[in-house]
């Protein structure tokens, strides 16, 4: 009887006791100078600006003076007068609860679905501290995915953080759907970030489905939205997710992509007056992006863990560019998708030898790493003698090894492409009998 008023008690909580007032002072086509806020507000405060016209906006303080406080809307900032008067509504935390699993929610723990939404009764900050790292424990066991490439050649552990980089269009969201729906977990949070607004239905409907809505929670930032919100979006999902890994849950965090909230931070922090550097991001870019990572994964003792994949957008392939650079220096591992395999029909297209899994050698028997071994030796053999194939200036039988790779790899082929509910054991077992077996050995000799 009594669960009945939760939500409304939960509302109740969230009312603040006091309420602080300043006023617009300067206004400008990104941000707003407001008196009165600089003793009581702090940089990440929200705040709410009362209109003349009677209409509301909100924003998020940015940067603190004196005299003043810098601030930036979440929308059009059209409409806005000086003397307007600006609350400091300090909404800087969210109350996830179960009840949000199956859900489409946005940066402010609002449901997108038209559906009514119930907040928790825990106060989970937005942002805040990994684990102390002493107290966190070491990557867990060797998760089953779906795809018999992510079961062997790389493994993803629980607790494992991995980046999927590619270009656009080249199946980063359909690989983030696949292992929403297919990797072992307890629930999923998946934050998209600057996506086409049309793109979310599409993403819920068709590529994710029912089956993998089933245990996860959605918070996604449009790209037409402000750079304050996708930035918040991304903290939001880390938020939840953490909420759910305190509970003893493992917590499976898909995030598209890590590169618009950097470009998101870049907006944001260049407004606040930081000087830019890194191909114009700003010097506090390599910090965001670590101290973003290292929220997910292991827990500490008697609790849950974090298993994270972030999708890093490479323009051009190009692996040196800043953002990507620096995801891979703090990430367990690299995956990188390749266009011109996408256009040759595998999926997923994963560049075998580019891509690493730092979960290795330790998660896989010493029988289990040999296979591995074998597999990238075979596609090195044949990527290095490829242009030679293809030209007709290799001619069969003058490399025995050549001779088995060019063999191995219509094998291998399908073997990257197999996609069925299978164990990692089982994965390992169809790699051997495709590397050991009879064909294999006659192909050898």
């Amino acid at each position: 009887m009594f669960s009945d008023f939760k939500p409304l008690e939960n509302a109740l909580k969230a009312i603040p006791i006091s309420r602080r007032y300043g006023r617009v002072i300067s206004v400008d086509t990104s941000t707003i100078r407001i008196a009165g806020l600089s003793v009581h507000g702090h940089v990440g405060d929200q705040i709410t600006i009362s209109k003349t016209c009677g209409a509301k906006i909100a924003g998020e303080i940015i940067a603190l003076e004196q005299s003043y406080v810098l601030a930036m809307p979440y929308g059009p900032s059209d409409g806005i007068a000086i003397s307007d008067v600006v609350e400091l509504t300090f909404t800087n935390n969210v109350r996830p609860s179960v009840a949000w699993v199956g859900r489409i929610i946005d940066a402010f723990g609002q449901p997108l679905d038209g559906r009514p939404l119930y907040s928790g009764e825990t106060n989970v900050p937005l942002r805040r501290q990994p684990p102390a790292a002493a107290s966190r424990r070491s990557l867990g066991a060797r998760l089953n995915t779906s795809l018999a490439v992510l079961n062997t050649i790389l493994p993803i552990a629980q607790g494992q953080r991995i980046g999927i980089f590619a270009g656009s269009g080249v199946g980063k969201s359909s690989l983030l759907a696949e292992m929403a729906r297919g990797l072992e977990c307890d629930i999923v949070v998946i934050a998209l970030i600057g996506e086409r607004g049309r793109e979310l239905k599409e993403f819920t409907e068709h590529v994710l489905g029912p089956e993998g809505m089933q245990r996860a929670i959605i918070i996604t930032a449009t790209s037409d939205q402000s750079p304050l919100v996708k930035r918040r979006a991304a903290w939001m999902a880390t938020a939840v997710a953490e909420y759910f890994r305190d509970k003893g849950q493992h917590v499976l965090l898909l995030m598209d992509s890590i590169t618009r909230f950097a470009e998101a931070h870049r907006e944001v922090a260049l407004t606040a007056g930081e000087a830019p550097s890194l191909r114009a991001f700003p010097p506090s870019t390599a910090n965001l992006i670590a101290s973003f990572a290292e929220r997910a994964g292991p827990g500490p003792e008697g609790g849950g863990d974090i298993t994270a994949i972030f999708t890093v957008l490479v323009a051009g392939s190009d692996m040196e560019e800043p953002i990507a650079d620096i995801t891979r220096g703090v990430l367990d591992g690299h995956v990188i998708l390749d266009r011109e395999i996408a256009e040759n029909g595998r999926f997923p297209a994963i560049d075998i030898n580019r891509s690493v899994s730092r979960s290795l050698p330790a998660i896989a028997s010493t029988e289990e790493n040999a296979l591995i071994s074998m597999a990238r030796k075979s596609v090195s053999v044949f990527e290095k003698a490829a242009p030679m194939v293809h030209t007709g200036l290799y001619a069969q039988g003058s490399d025995a090894e050549i001779d088995a790779a060019i063999a191995m790899q219509p094998k291998l082929e399908q073997f990257f492409k197999r996609n069925t509910p299978e164990t990692a054991v089982e994965s390992f077992a169809c790699l051997d009998a495709l590397l050991n077996g009879p064909t294999a050995t006659r192909a050898a000799e």
